[in-house]
């Protein structure tokens, strides 16, 4: 009879309050191989830098201006203009600005509405006709 390989274990934490279930088999040998010669060693992993609020506007911020054609990193192509999609994400900034009102700190707020400032004024300078 041939061996079935198993290609990965999808374990779901969510319901268990973040601890692991056991696994369903053991990997083989092959499996064990592949999986440490991708994942990289400790010390040689960039620190993941925590998430907070500033960056999480920032993150949205950067999509939106990628979708209005700025080319953020200039070793990617440039993604196609999608000023929809930029609104869409402008818009949820708002509603963020407006849902977070008096809770954000003087940073956060100024990184909200600075971003959004920025946003805003591309947006119309690309949706106006010429």
């Amino acid at each position: 009879m041939a061996e079935q390989e198993q290609g990965f274990v999808i374990r779901d934490r969510r319901a268990s309050g973040g601890a692991e279930a056991a696994p369903a088999a053991a990997p083989t040998t092959h499996e064990s191989q592949s999986a440490a010669a991708v994942t990289p060693e400790p010390s040689q992993a960039a620190p993941i830098p925590p998430v907070t609020f500033s960056s999480f506007v920032i993150s949205l911020g950067s999509s939106s201006l990628m979708l209005m054609g700025e080319q953020l990193d200039p070793q990617q192509p440039a993604m196609p203009v999608n000023l929809p999609q930029a609104k869409e994400i402008i818009d949820l900034l708002s509603v963020l600005e407006e849902k977070t009102k008096g809770n954000l700190t003087l940073d956060e707020q100024t990184v909200l509405r600075d971003m959004l400032y920025a946003l805003r004024m591309k947006y119309v300078t690309l949706a106006s006709p010429k």
